[in-house]
């Protein structure tokens, strides 16, 4: 399976877009017209750009108003397709996406669009070029797949075949189960997109609030069940038209988006019987057990104001860390550890902050299995030097550099208490507390969805309906992530 992203989908320069999209991981990209329009190069330097990165150009995209026309617009419409086809060769792809007309002149008709392209489908083969037909949501005759699959069938063309686009198909609440009647080698590409569920105009919908997959409401496992049951086996693409991302951080769009793609790929691989995808072999969501601990970093009279403050609420100090300066707090199965700690990631992090939330411990079914599914969704390892005498628990890396560690029974790491840190013979009281119950966590606007990715890829967890919170300083929007047992909440 080719993993593509859209260039319009990211913000930056051609050159900033590139080398995000190439850093991600991603084999190939759509390139976006107005994307090179803008850049100081020709279409051949171009080309050669994207292929200096490891990347490819999977399509050229888009191609408008073109079937349908009365003369002597249909004239120029093949006029314009050749000036296309020039510029496909110099950059060195040999797809193009053409979306259904929204022309006002244009004419209905099945046959009357088939024979259009057929005709381009033979210019496209004297160029060894392909042409794809997409149907937009808001097209002027055809707005719908089903449509434009019988437009490709009736032209009966090897070089003219389907485009499809799970936005432009489940906005419109068409039945994605319609694509398995389709062959795979008559679809030539498929872009995903996810959106939120919002009752307003199509085209604006589209152009304003489309996100990754998983980030929104559509049902894009579903549609891409449907299209790898037909025996697709071409790239899978993101389109993303979001006015956040587009003026958001290239490497974390970019990022999130090679997330999104694996862990639906993953899914429809779980999902649909018979599947077969050249996918990397990646373990299954984690089930989460619980939070094992919460490390805070402090230091001097704010650590042990902090330690007061536990002690007021009925937590007792039951250890203290057989090498590091680390203290240990416990009430029923609610584990604080406070780290005074002069190097390493929590002095960092202390110095940055103050006091602070260095480290959450998340108790999980396997935790080899959790880091191993993380990094193969992009997430970077965490490693800092093991002691004597202490255990090497998995760890990675979340978003804005935060750590998270796993912890599990099988591999014995939630011996750790016992191995690790000497016994306090303080007395037990406590007042009531059992576990913890879910972790808050702010973050900034343009961060909420990809942690909410970051969460709902990573483990078996549902979202909540998001919600805004009327705040004297301003409007809150918040969401709440759950395991299905509830016994790990965000």
């Amino acid at each position: 399976m080719k993993t593509s992203i859209a260039t319009v989908s990211i913000s930056g320069n051609l050159p900033e877009k590139l080398e995000a999209i190439a850093k991600a991981g991603f084999d190939g990209i759509e390139i976006f017209e107005q994307d090179f329009i803008a850049h100081d190069g020709s279409p051949r330097e171009v080309g050669d750009l994207i292929r200096s990165m490891g990347l490819e150009i999977t399509l050229f995209q888009p191609f408008r108003d073109f079937e349908g026309l009365p003369d002597p617009l249909r004239a120029k419409a093949f006029d314009r397709a050749e000036r296309k086809f020039d510029l496909m060769q110099e950059l060195g792809t040999d797809l193009i996406l053409v979306c259904s007309s929204c022309h006002p002149e244009a004419l209905g008709g099945i046959d009357r669009a088939a024979a259009d392209f057929y005709e381009l489908g033979e210019r496209a083969r004297g160029r060894g070029l392909r042409v794809g037909y997409e149907a937009l949501a808001w097209g002027r005759h055809v707005n719908d797949h089903r449509d434009a699959w019988e437009v490709v069938r009736r032209a009966e063309h090897d070089n003219v075949g389907l485009i499809l686009d799970s936005f432009h198909s489940l906005g419109r609440k068409i039945d994605p189960e319609t694509i398995r009647r389709i062959p795979g080698d008559k679809i030539f590409f498929v872009q995903l997109a996810d959106a939120p569920l919002i009752d307003m105009d199509l085209l604006y919908w589209s152009r304003h609030f489309r996100n990754m997959p998983g980030e929104g409401d559509l049902d894009v496992t579903a549609f891409m069940r449907a299209v790898v049951a037909t025996g697709y086996g071409g790239p899978i693409s993101l389109e993303i038209f979001n006015d956040q991302f587009r003026g958001g951080p290239p490497a974390t769009i970019a990022k999130d988006g090679y997330r999104s793609l694996v862990a639906l790929m993953d899914d429809v691989r779980r999902e649909e019987p018979g599947t077969t995808l050249d996918l990397p072999d990646i373990p299954a969501k984690s089930l989460v057990r619980g939070v094992s601990f919460v490390e805070f970093a402090s230091r001097g009279e704010e650590a042990t104001a902090l330690e007061a403050m536990l002690e007021t609420l009925g937590f007792v100090h039951a250890g203290t860390h057989i090498a590091k300066t680390l203290s240990l707090w416990v009430q029923g199965d609610v584990r604080i550890v406070i780290n005074r700690e002069t190097t390493g990631y929590a002095s960092s992090a202390y110095a940055m902050h103050g006091t602070t939330v260095c480290d959450v411990g998340i108790a999980v079914e396997d935790a080899a299995a959790t880091v191993s599914r993380a990094t193969q969704l992009g997430a970077q390892p965490f490693n800092q030097p093991v002691g004597p005498g202490e255990i090497d628990i998995p760890a990675i890396r979340g978003l804005s550099g935060s750590v998270l560690h796993f912890i599990d029974d099988k591999s014995g790491l939630s011996d750790v208490w016992s191995v690790e840190f000497t016994r306090s013979e303080t007395a037990k009281q406590g007042a009531g507390l059992n576990r913890i119950d879910h972790l808050a966590q702010t973050m900034s606007y343009d961060e909420m969805l990809s942690w909410s990715l970051f969460y709902t890829t990573l483990f078996e967890m549902r979202k909540s309906p998001m919600v805004d919170v009327v705040d004297p300083d301003g409007l809150v929007r918040s969401q709440a992530l759950e395991t299905p047992e509830g016994v790990f909440r965000i």
